[in-house]
């Protein structure tokens, strides 16, 4: 059965505008929830980049075809070793990209997500996220020193993926999970390492600016806001981002009292 975001947010949903390329038409939200859900998949591959077994998946329902990631990983371990050291309560999970992909959505920047749903591939359930086309990530972009032509928002758009990694304790936020379209629009992908039950954001120093309308959201988020995200997340995982969205907006707040409004808030160009 499909699931329909719109059943749970109609208003904020129509702020995800997802990327096109030139020869694929423009879907609705729920066009291309659907496609995601029954397209057939006509062939698979594996993507060397990443550790968490992802696979690019063609897709096609007779009229239109596309790309798909996919990711069907799903562990969960009390005690982790990792290249950054030992971690208690590891889940490394394919349903945190669908509760990515959601929460964004709910705070508005559902346009710098790809849409991600639940689908059974192979008999197992997966996330199958919307393909980028033609994108570049960070890393080959500060290999290669190329420079965004509007830095301003290029900025921009970098505090918004760097307050949504610290809302959701990203535990896997490299330089090869920032896509770069070719309208240098910024894409944040692979949430399965996040949602973390920690209770204080993970690097407080990438709390720098804030758009507008994001702080505002994040005000409005609770138990009740969140439930689109279950049964990606649990109660504990959502109590945990709570705790961490409240120091986001104390932080914010006590640095507009010191610097003013001007200096920390912004408003984020449409995309």
């Amino acid at each position: 059965m499909i699931i329909t975001l719109r059943k749970f947010l109609p208003a904020l949903l129509a702020l995800a505008t997802p990327l096109f390329s030139a020869d694929t038409p423009k879907l609705t939200d729920e066009q291309m929830e659907k496609f995601l859900q029954n397209a057939k998949i006509v062939s698979t591959k594996a993507v060397n980049a990443g550790i968490t077994g992802t696979h690019r998946a063609t897709l096609s329902d007779g009229t239109l075809e596309h790309d798909a990631s996919v990711q069907c990983i799903d562990e969960a371990k009390l005690k982790f070793e990792g290249t950054q050291g030992t971690e208690m309560n590891f889940k490394d999970t394919w349903k945190f990209n669908v509760a990515g992909y959601r929460l964004a959505a709910i705070l508005g920047v559902g346009d710098m997500i790809p849409m991600s749903v639940e689908r059974k591939v192979n008999g197992s359930s997966c996330a199958v996220t919307w393909w980028i086309d033609n994108a570049m990530m960070e890393s080959d972009r500060l290999k290669k020193k190329l420079q965004a032509p509007d830095q301003d928002r290029w900025n921009r758009e970098m505090y918004v993926v760097r307050v949504f990694d610290q809302l959701i304790y990203n535990t896997d936020s490299n330089l090869t999970n920032l896509l770069i379209d070719p309208e240098w629009r910024i894409w944040a992908i692979d949430h399965t390492r996040a949602f973390r039950l920690y209770n204080n954001v993970k690097e407080k120093k990438d709390l720098v600016r804030c758009d507008r309308k994001l702080l505002e959201r994040l005000r409005t988020l609770s138990a009740e806001t969140l439930k689109p995200l279950k049964p990606y997340v649990n109660d504990l995982e959502i109590k945990g981002m709570l705790h961490r969205r409240d120091e986001i907006v104390k932080f914010f707040d006590d640095e507009v009292k010191k610097k003013g409004e001007e200096a920390i808030l912004y408003d984020r160009p449409a995309r």
